[in-house]
């Protein structure tokens, strides 16, 4: 690509999402910086149209996931959506049908997808960097998945996507703990592929896209979903039980604590009901 590719800007019912295509590459920037760029209801619902139509352009060969601002990628949802949006079985069901259906996009969309991540990734963050083929890290860079801290149920889906990168007992060291991991750390569990100084991230990742792009599509494609199928499921797996104990998370009495407390900004008291 030379600097004579035009920026074109894709329209979204949302400024919480920006999305633009610079020259090759596909740019899905989550802009909600004075939340950290939490994940809101409509910013879910923009991920999918950004896709259609990067991914109907054949000039696209890679497309990079990103958030406004330093501070972080995606610090999380908005949990001050949750009472509104995430407290009643059918409100459970559908915010996580509308955020399943963006990550299920990322994770199966055709071309190349890379995170690039500064600041906190955090919970619904490390759900969507996970969906990416690729994670590029600046030292400052923050990763955690808070759900103990909640009360929340976890689907299997998000698990598995992570359990593939880091294995199953860094998934739970992850969850267990629900602190902070560095993104040295986050490296070390094979979380990140790169780690940079901030000054260097964005150049590293331009020149990271000017290579993908410049290779044949058909057989990073045909590559993409060979990895996906080994990766898929023995059978048996009893993923209804998963669905059940995740579904029990959201109906219990600590996930009402879990949220009330964090809105309260106070240390949660769990009693496993």
């Amino acid at each position: 690509g030379t600097t004579m590719d035009a920026t074109t800007n894709i329209a979204l019912p949302t400024d919480r999402m920006l999305a633009r295509i610079d020259g090759a590459v596909g740019w899905i920037v989550f802009n909600n910086p004075a939340r950290r760029n939490a994940m809101s209801q409509d910013m879910w619902e923009a991920v999918p149209l950004a896709l259609d139509v990067m991914e109907a352009d054949p000039a696209v060969r890679v497309i990079v996931l990103t958030g406004a601002g330093d501070r972080a990628f995606v610090a999380g949802a908005d949990i001050s959506q949750f009472n509104e949006l995430r407290s009643s079985p059918e409100t459970v069901a559908k915010y996580d049908g509308i955020s399943d259906e963006a990550s299920r996009r990322i994770a199966r969309s055709p071309k190349p997808t890379i995170a690039m991540i500064q600041g906190y990734c955090i919970g619904g963050g490390v759900g969507i960097a996970v969906c990416c083929d690729m994670r590029i890290a600046s030292e400052g860079a923050k990763f955690g998945v808070p759900a103990t801290r909640l009360g929340l149920g976890y689907g299997h889906g998000g698990v598995k996507r992570l359990m593939d990168l880091v294995g199953p007992s860094h998934t739970k060291e992850i969850f267990y703990t629900a602190r902070h991991f560095s993104a040295q750390e986050a490296r070390d569990m094979g979380l990140v592929n790169r780690v940079l100084p901030e000054a260097e991230l964005e150049p590293y990742v331009a020149a990271y896209c000017a290579t993908i792009a410049d290779n044949a599509p058909m057989t990073m494609f045909a590559l993409k979903r060979t990895v996906e199928e080994l990766l898929t499921l023995a059978p048996g797996a009893d993923l209804a039980e998963s669905d059940r104990l995740v579904a029990a998370c959201f109906a219990s009495a600590d996930y009402i604590e879990g949220r009330t407390a964090f809105m309260e900004k106070r240390k949660p008291v769990f009693r496993g009901s």
